[in-house]
């Protein structure tokens, strides 16, 4: 692995993780709606899920793992994008604003995983 490849890894598991830390600080700033504490769980496991898998495809022992841990990861995306355009946010807009924010990420982070997966084909 070239040093490029390697620095690019490694910005994308920072990057998905500070994605999973976002969802978790926005979580806590929620109202204590049932509706929310249960889509928070949610929403909190998915973004988890998208840098955990990532990281495992990074350590796969098959190029055909690789791809399923990558689509996994675009699936947990995919799936944070849902739950945090479920939640009530309230009217907070700076919360608002960080969700949006949040789903943007979410969206590229599917298209990043995307890409991956087209160009490991």
């Amino acid at each position: 692995m070239t040093k490029t490849q390697s620095s690019k890894q490694y910005d994308l598991e920072d990057r998905t993780i500070e994605f999973a830390r976002r969802v978790r600080a926005l979580v806590k700033k929620l109202p204590k709606t049932i509706g929310n504490i249960e889509d928070g769980k949610q929403v909190v496991k998915a973004s988890g899920s998208v840098g955990a898998n990532y990281i495992e495809a990074n350590e796969s022992l098959s190029k055909k793992d690789f791809v399923m841990r990558i689509k996994i990861s675009r699936k947990e995306a995919r799936e944070s994008r849902y739950w945090l355009r479920l939640i009530d946010i309230g009217s907070n807009s700076e919360n608002e604003k960080e969700r949006e924010d949040l789903v943007q990420e979410a969206t590229e982070l599917m298209k990043i995983f995307g890409s991956i997966v087209e160009k490991s084909k």
